[in-house]
């Protein structure tokens, strides 16, 4: 965001929110970008055999946990990925050209 407000020739001082400055750049908060991929990267797992390592690691059952929250895992921070983006079939993935519609929305117009 540095870069960014210095290339507009803005400081701090002059009180223009972030999402204005990366408006005007067009360019897409990380966060959204870092979701992008990783969706794209399990895309790239479903669409792989199922004897594939990716998938028995994935497929291993995970240890007992303590009382408490359990810590996030990839797969669980995935799924929560999938729902807010509104993708309820996994299986969608097999079609490369849908699943790219559907999850590469990070871009800015």
């Amino acid at each position: 965001m540095r870069m960014l407000r210095w290339s507009a020739g803005v400081t701090l001082l002059d009180k223009i929110r972030n999402q204005y400055i990366r408006g005007s750049f067009k360019v897409t908060p990380i966060t959204d970008k870092l979701v992008e991929k990783r969706l794209r990267w399990y895309g790239h797992i479903q669409r792989r055999p199922l004897e594939h390592m990716v998938n028995v690691a994935l497929a291993m059952p995970t240890t007992t946990r303590g009382s408490g929250r359990p810590p996030a895992t990839w797969l669980t921070t995935v799924e929560k990925s999938l729902r807010e983006q509104g993708i309820n079939d996994a299986h969608l993935a097999l079609n490369r050209a849908e699943w790219k519609k559907r999850t590469g929305r990070a871009d800015s117009k």
